[in-house]
């Protein structure tokens, strides 16, 4: 049995981490546009890039998007953005790993995956539903 207290740190904790997955999804998909914390295109495996119909700064306009799109489903329908965001850093965490290619950055994608699961199932709880 829970306590209030125990509520109210579930809570916070909760909100924490739906703002951390909400806002920087958004602010990394908008960078996708501006290339200010990095060069995105460097992520992208040299066999991708070989096997799209545009460029990779396109490519990663449409990850941008799609990206921007994952964090506001967060920030307003938390339990779907969060296992929206976990499957979409997986997947990225994959294809980094099957083309051995950024490996310490798919790590980092599988954690933070890991944690917006978290989120899901900390938003069940507080919407009282079974996990």
């Amino acid at each position: 049995m829970t306590t209030l207290s125990q509520t109210n740190e579930i809570e916070k904790l909760q909100t924490l981490l739906k703002f951390t997955f909400g806002l920087v999804p958004i602010a990394a998909g908008a960078d996708k546009f501006l290339n200010l914390l990095t060069n995105w295109e460097h992520y992208l495996s040299p066999g991708l890039v070989d096997m799209l119909p545009f460029g990779p700064d396109v490519f990663m306009m449409i990850i941008g998007v799609v990206e921007i799109v994952a964090g506001i489903i967060v920030l307003t329908k938390t339990k779907l953005g969060a296992y929206i965001v976990s499957a979409w850093l997986l997947l990225i965490a994959l294809s980094l790993l099957f083309t051995w290619h950024e490996v310490d950055v798919a790590v980092r994608d599988i954690v933070m995956a890991i944690s917006a699961f978290v989120l899901a199932k900390l938003t069940v709880l507080k919407e009282g539903q079974q996990i």
